[in-house]
């Protein structure tokens, strides 16, 4: 019979366990914290309007991309499936401003049409 080995311990090939990772986390936590930080400059600094609204936007996307990236590990995966999660997200994003754009445009037509 084969040995199996199912062991999940996190043992280099010395035997040794690893220092934990304080330094990464204290990083991640700061960015978060950073770009947090700036969304809520931009609130109460700013006022209401489109370009708000598009900082609001790019810096939520930073941020998403951001956690998908450390908490779900994609940046250590290879090209082919980062493009592979990253390629349908353009593509729905892309649907619903099409969706939305078209939508508004049939809405103002059928309530013009009705007057």
């Amino acid at each position: 019979m084969a040995m199996h080995s199912d062991h999940a311990h996190d043992f280099n090939q010395t035997g040794e366990i690893p220092k934990p990772q304080t330094k990464v986390i204290w990083k991640t936590f700061a960015i978060l914290v950073g770009l947090t930080a700036l969304e809520f400059v931009f609130a109460f600094f700013m006022e209401a309007g489109t370009l708000r609204n598009m900082i609001f936007i790019i810096l939520t996307i930073f941020k998403a991309f951001y956690i998908v990236a450390e908490f779900m590990h994609l940046k250590h995966e290879t090209k082919a499936l980062i493009w592979s999660v990253l390629i349908p997200m353009a593509l729905v994003v892309w649907l619903m401003v099409a969706l939305i754009s078209e939508g508004s445009y049939y809405f103002d037509s059928v309530t013009n049409y009705f007057k």
